[in-house]
């Protein structure tokens, strides 16, 4: 789950040395009768003293999110810079049940001022190192991952192959191929070459990247949506009731039943914390289907409210956000 995560520290091309961030690793609910899936969330940005985040309207549902900001401009210069949207990890290999990651790319869209944005698409690998272990050359904890991207690109993979897990544009087997043929001596650090089988785990990541002037003394409106990555299972089990904060008489009904099908997902709140002040305005939508209950998780001030029949609400002021969000949404 999204509380696992490891955060990472990379770098993107040349032209964006100065746009690095912290990067999510990968971490996906494996069960035989689940779906798959990871946490995505907002821009992400490099703390500048003169540019804060004067308010964020985030929606989050099973079949959308959409967020709303506004940007202040605290200095009189115009300030331009690379601001970025990552995307967590996705498996070299996807189980048939991963959440669906070609809908979200399809459906990603960035408008800045009322103007679209073609964002940049990076895109950047993972490979799990190989450690020794009772004299076996074995895969190191998999929370533990390295930038493996140049090494790829040396052994002749391209970019679009590199992004075969978010586009299924492709076989994840070629990429396989080409890295078991490759005489690059880095690859020693993540390939075990007495192993007969060709599969080779790695992890593909991708960045949205472009350009954004943030006009001087005054505000820059960014929004963008998505389709999340949703994933669920046909059981809730009690090991998860503390993840999404189920109430004691929700609790009770599900252990009695012993069963709940259930749908979930995961947003990063916390690059909002990358910015010069605390958000001002901070609020937080969450819609259910009608034939649903919600649950979720919240440590902030703000109390949630019912606006809704099926919409719940929360509000911040000079919101600092210091966890990542859970939330599951169970058939009556």
């Amino acid at each position: 789950m999204l509380n696992n995560n490891k955060l990472i520290k990379s770098c993107l091309s040349a032209s964006l040395k100065l746009a690095c961030t912290a990067v999510l690793a990968i971490t996906t609910a494996q069960a035989n009768d689940s779906t798959g899936y990871v946490g995505t969330g907002g821009v992400a940005y490099l703390k500048n003293k003169n540019i804060s985040m004067h308010s964020e309207d985030l929606y989050i549902s099973k079949d959308n999110i959409r967020v709303n900001y506004e940007f202040k401009n605290l200095s009189n210069k115009d300030i331009t810079e690379t601001v970025l949207f990552p995307m967590p990890a996705a498996p070299s290999r996807l189980e048939s049940d991963f959440a669906d990651t070609t809908k979200l790319v399809d459906s990603f869209k960035i408008v800045s001022n009322g103007k679209p944005i073609t964002a940049k698409t990076n895109v950047r690998t993972f490979m799990h190192p190989l450690v020794i272990e009772a004299g076996q050359r074995i895969y190191a904890d998999n929370s533990i991952t390295i930038d493996t991207t140049e090494i790829f690109k040396a052994c002749g993979v391209k970019d679009s192959e590199m992004m075969i897990p978010w586009t299924n544009q492709g076989n994840t087997a070629s990429v396989d191929q080409k890295l078991q043929n490759c005489t690059d001596k880095r690859l020693n650090k993540f390939i075990n070459t007495n192993e007969e089988d060709s599969y080779l785990y790695w992890q593909s990541q991708i960045f949205y990247s472009w350009q954004q002037t943030f006009k001087a003394n005054a505000t820059t409106k960014i929004n963008h949506s998505y389709q999340p990555l949703v994933g669920g299972s046909v059981h809730l089990g009690e090991e998860e009731f503390a993840t999404f904060c189920l109430d004691g008489a929700t609790e009770q009904a599900l252990s009695k039943t012993g069963a709940r099908p259930y749908h979930a997902l995961s947003y990063i709140l916390t690059t909002g914390a990358n910015w010069a002040k605390p958000i001002a305005n901070f609020k937080l939508t969450v819609e259910r289907d009608p034939n649903e209950l919600v649950s979720f998780c919240w440590k902030g001030k703000g109390k949630v409210k019912k606006v809704g029949p099926t919409t719940f609400e929360i509000k911040e002021t000079n919101f600092v956000p210091k966890h990542d969000f859970e939330v599951a949404f169970l058939l009556r």
